[in-house]
């Protein structure tokens, strides 16, 4: 059987140990810190202090912080949740985190956490998938396409807090 983009093997590769892809614990915690600084080259362990209060001491069966180990070492994760009705929205889930080592970037390490994402928000109940990725970010841009994600029904909107300030004074 041939594998297509939104398939995912079996393994990393032939030659890997297998992927696992779990929900994280507490023990997680530094690890994710410091992947998420290797992977965004910015440290914010208080940020995750919150996600993990949430998303792994929190006991909302909708929220899913989600690690991939290979050989015994945490190489990625991915953060999303089940929201509703945000502006008439009925509820669909969100990924709205993700990060996958260097060492294992181009392995499917990505692929396979969003898809493990995706089962889990099938299960809860939910047809449809949102996430907010910068035009300019095409590497992400990329990646999430490649899982069939395309332009959806709503239009992000910003107000720059900064320019009211310079426009009042």
């Amino acid at each position: 059987m041939s594998q297509s983009d939104t398939e995912l093997p079996e393994s990393v590769s032939t030659s890997s140990p297998p992927l696992s892809i779990r929900q994280a614990v507490a023990g997680d915690y530094q690890r994710i810190v410091d992947l998420d600084a290797e992977t965004s080259s910015v440290s914010k362990p208080d940020y995750w202090r919150e996600i993990f209060a949430l998303y792994v001491s929190g006991e909302d069966a909708q929220r899913y912080l989600l690690v991939a180990d290979l050989a015994g070492k945490t190489v990625g994760f991915a953060l999303g949740e089940v929201r509703a009705w945000e502006f008439g929205s009925p509820p669909c889930g969100w990924v709205f985190g993700l990060g996958v080592t260097a060492e294992v970037r181009e392995h499917r390490v990505g692929s396979a956490l969003v898809q493990d994402m995706f089962d889990r928000f099938r299960r809860d109940g939910v047809s449809s998938v949102r996430t907010n990725v910068s035009r300019r970010d095409t590497l992400n841009l990329s990646f999430f396409r490649s899982l069939g994600m395309t332009a959806g029904p709503y239009v992000q909107l910003e107000y720059n807090l900064d320019e009211e300030e310079l426009s009042s004074s």
